[in-house]
């Protein structure tokens, strides 16, 4: 029997897009032998252009793009799908874009199942969030967004799972950013200055070249009103409590310029922070939901260095689910959550999870 063709629209080929793209063409002998499927990518877009192969792509694909791209529009991209009769449609979000999340229910509407590493979707108004849900029941289609939080970590489907499965989750508290916690990981074992290790992580890409927008704590909020509403809360992002790790001396309000040459006013507060905690605790910016009172927080807190928290190294995620029979011994989940070739692993795994519903579909109809 013939392998069932996948055709994919990647909108998105930065590093994790452009890391996606070679993890399949180096697995597509793999997945054809093991799962009977052949992934194609016959469109590939960056943020205004689009690159059309009816064969899908080939070792040289930056190259054609380069060459062969042409300006779009979604509306282009599903005119074309039509037209060619492409079938077993999965747009895969790889950007930051809020721009792309506007034609996720288009897409729907149109044939497509969506895999996404942008969180934007999950996090806005509920009502957009419900109206997705409603499109993908009617039409049928899937909508997958592992690399959503800490990519690296199976964290959405297992809460999912112990949800739907009448567990009855009562809190869920971690560390959600790599970045942050490279950098608390440091300042606990090292007697070094706070921005010194903030610098640091600049360097090293864990951080964004401005890293105010990692200490607003702004994305483990986002993170955490996703889980919220994979178990049924109608959580917002402006509920979230959130205890920033800049100070008013020096925060977003100030030009870049003086933030880069000011960082060591953040060494004071830090320095104050750590001396005046417990013995043998240390600091970790933790994400937590406290399901029982409804309380979404974003907060520096102290633990046990012998703590799970505690013991965590290097750029480590981890989460605790507590639960109904689990209430003193958290479901603990831990590991790298960050990384180009990790966010592009948990996409190309959604994938292959809606390539084989789309397989047993058809045997179904069949």
């Amino acid at each position: 029997m013939s392998a069932l063709r996948i055709n994919i629209v990647l909108f998105g080929i930065g590093n994790v897009g452009g890391s996606l793209i070679q993890q399949v063409l180096e697995s597509q002998h793999f997945f054809q032998e093991k799962y009977n499927i052949e992934l194609r990518f016959p469109i590939i877009t960056n943020s205004s252009l689009a690159f059309f192969e009816k064969e899908g792509l080939a070792n040289t694909w930056e190259a054609n793009f380069a060459q062969s791209a042409i300006p779009f529009r979604v509306e282009d991209i599903i005119e074309y799908t039509t037209n060619q009769g492409l079938e077993n449609l999965i747009a895969v979000d790889a950007t930051n874009s809020p721009d792309i999340v506007k034609s996720y229910i288009s897409l729907i509407q149109n044939g497509f199942n969506i895999v996404a590493a942008n969180k934007t979707a999950n996090i806005l108004h509920h009502d957009f969030y419900t109206e997705i849900r409603r499109n993908l029941k009617k039409f049928d289609k899937d909508y997958l967004y592992e690399a959503n939080i800490s990519a690296g970590l199976p964290i959405l489907n297992t809460i999912k799972e112990l949800h739907f499965s009448g567990e009855k989750i009562t809190k869920i508290r971690g560390v959600f950013s790599s970045s942050l916690s490279y950098i608390f990981n440091r300042f606990g074992n090292e007697d070094i200055p706070f921005s010194k290790i903030i610098e640091d992580a600049e360097k090293l890409g864990y951080t964004k070249i401005d890293s105010r927008e990692d200490l607003s704590g702004n994305a483990v909020a986002e993170k955490l009103v996703i889980l919220a509403r994979e178990i049924e809360h109608k959580a917002e992002l402006k509920e979230v409590q959130i205890m920033p790790l800049l100070i008013p001396t020096l925060n977003e309000t100030h030009t870049k310029s003086a933030y880069k040459n000011n960082k060591n006013l953040l060494d004071k507060p830090y320095r104050i922070a750590k001396l005046t905690q417990n013995e043998n605790h240390v600091l970790r910016y933790v994400g937590e939901f406290d399901i029982e009172s409804e309380k979404i927080e974003v907060k520096l807190i102290s633990v046990p260095v012998n703590s799970a928290l505690g013991q965590l190294q290097d750029t480590e995620n981890l989460i605790e689910i507590y639960t109904k029979t689990n209430s003193k011994n958290p479901i603990i989940i831990q590991g790298t959550g960050s990384g180009k070739e990790i966010a592009a692993r948990a996409i190309l795994k959604d994938i292959l999870k809606i390539s084989n519903n789309i397989k047993q579909k058809e045997t179904i109809w069949l």
